[in-house]
């Protein structure tokens, strides 16, 4: 999967580019460095720096309208920042497409679900497979007989505890399940980097820790960044926390570090008792 490594050894990825190092045994996956985006006299992205370990688990929080989707959306190459810079690993990737970007191992998902309705657990995840391996276009051959790509796609599916569903039609799933079938889809192109805008967002209450749960207990390698407005899961699953106010980076820390903040107390937490889990 190309991963940087952990203990300042240089891991070459597809282009050339090693890890990027910062200090002996810090490694980063994904960094923005002054970001800003600009629409007229409107800046809803203003030099956002934001670095994102290897095998992280970190948390986009801030009050609606704060720029949380709209970074999501600079990081990932639906928009072009007017300013700073955006890197996997060392490969400066500012100019690039999100569809490079994706086959460089970045993936997202978002607020609302983009999935296959009309097919299977398991056809979608055959499916998304075979795009990733370049056998997407090979549409004289039934997905049944792809013992390869079946074989992977039902490990994925027993990582993200969907297994029980592989022959379930995606439009019967719950809608919990349906989030994590999302993210199945996105994990299918086996990204370094994943990003998921809200995953938690219309998935009923009793659902939601299940899926924070296997979001958490992916592999290790995989940095995650998530947005997310339910402060028990993000206080509960994220390791740190970066909070964006007004397009701008107000702080960032351990969760222990955020419940402490007061100036994110008086901008977004309000004067509700939250601790850190």
């Amino acid at each position: 999967m190309g991963f940087p490594l952990r203990e300042g050894r240089p891991n070459m990825n597809r282009e050339g580019g090693s890890a990027t190092a910062l200090g002996a045994d810090r490694v980063l996956a994904l960094r923005a460095d002054g970001v800003s985006v600009r629409f007229g006299s409107f800046l809803p992205v203003n030099g956002v720096t934001l670095h994102l370990d290897v095998g992280a688990r970190q948390a986009l929080v801030g009050p609606n309208g704060a720029g949380k989707t709209t970074l999501i959306n600079l990081l990932t190459g639906v928009l072009r920042p007017t300013a700073g810079a955006i890197r996997i690993g060392d490969q400066d990737v500012t100019g690039w497409s999100s569809d490079r970007r994706a086959r460089f191992g970045l993936a997202r998902t978002f607020q609302v679900n983009t999935l296959f309705p009309s097919l299977t657990v398991l056809q979608s995840t055959i499916l998304a497979i075979a795009e990733r391996s370049g056998r997407g276009a090979v549409w004289w051959r039934s997905l049944d007989r792809c013992v390869d790509l079946r074989d992977e796609a039902i490990d994925l599916l027993t990582e993200l505890h969907l297994e029980r569903q592989a022959d379930t039609c995606v439009r019967e799933l719950p809608y919990g399940k349906q989030r994590l079938m999302e993210i199945a889809l996105a994990l299918a192109a086996r990204p370094r980097v994943l990003l998921l805008d809200e995953p938690a967002a219309g998935v009923p209450e009793g659902e939601r820790e299940e899926l924070f749960d296997v979001i958490n207990s992916l592999d290790s390698r995989i940095s995650v960044l998530f947005i997310e407005h339910d402060m028990d899961l993000v206080f509960r699953f994220a390791r740190r926390i970066s909070v964006l106010v007004g397009g701008t980076l107000l702080t960032e820390g351990t969760p222990e570090e955020i419940a402490r903040n007061q100036k994110v107390r008086e901008v977004y937490l309000g004067d509700t008792d939250v601790h850190a889990a």
